[in-house]
């Protein structure tokens, strides 16, 4: 079973410097995590609910979207996002690696108590960041992309026979 991060979006995006700084709306935050916690869980294979609050929102019910492992659910009116947070922790299996990424305190405590870990919203932002870069370096690796894209592709010989070539040693 995959291991599941439970993110408190407006949590971390209050967090992040990023989306005041380039003025972004929140539209936009909102989206430019989603598009981060995607690739992370593409890189890690972690399973992710990214939960925003509804509840002093229109909304009449619970919506969830799945794009990929991450799952986007806005609560409806009346719900926070950390009840909903709290409920999922709860129902979570003992025996699955649960991680819970806010900086709320209260909450904390409450998702600790499930036996989740805890980790905080600057934490979550620094660890999505690394795993990009590192999870970039280890896409280069495995598909080869080095200078010559074949190269990850021939034989050793047909390298060599190659290389031959575009020196000039081999005439036709």
């Amino acid at each position: 079973m995959k291991p599941l991060l439970i993110v408190d979006g407006y949590n971390v995006i209050g967090a992040w410097g990023e989306p005041e700084r380039k003025h972004w709306s929140m539209d936009e935050s909102r989206d430019r995590l989603q598009h981060l916690l995607e690739d992370y869980s593409g890189y890690t294979g972690e399973e992710v609910v990214l939960v925003f609050d509804g509840w002093q929102s229109d909304r009449r019910t619970t919506t969830e979207e799945t794009h990929g492992n991450v799952t986007v659910v806005f609560t409806h009116r009346g719900e926070t996002a950390d009840s909903y947070i709290e409920r999922l922790a709860a129902q979570t299996p003992k025996y699955r690696l649960l991680r819970v990424a806010t900086s709320d305190g209260l909450e904390q405590s409450q998702v600790l108590s499930t036996g989740a870990v805890r980790v905080t919203s600057r934490e979550l932002l620094r660890e999505l960041h690394e795993e990009r870069a590192q999870g970039l370096d280890r896409h280069r690796q495995e598909t080869g992309m080095q200078r010559n894209p074949l190269q990850g592709r021939l034989s050793e010989d047909q390298l060599q026979i190659l290389e031959s070539m575009r020196r000039g040693g081999m005439k036709h």
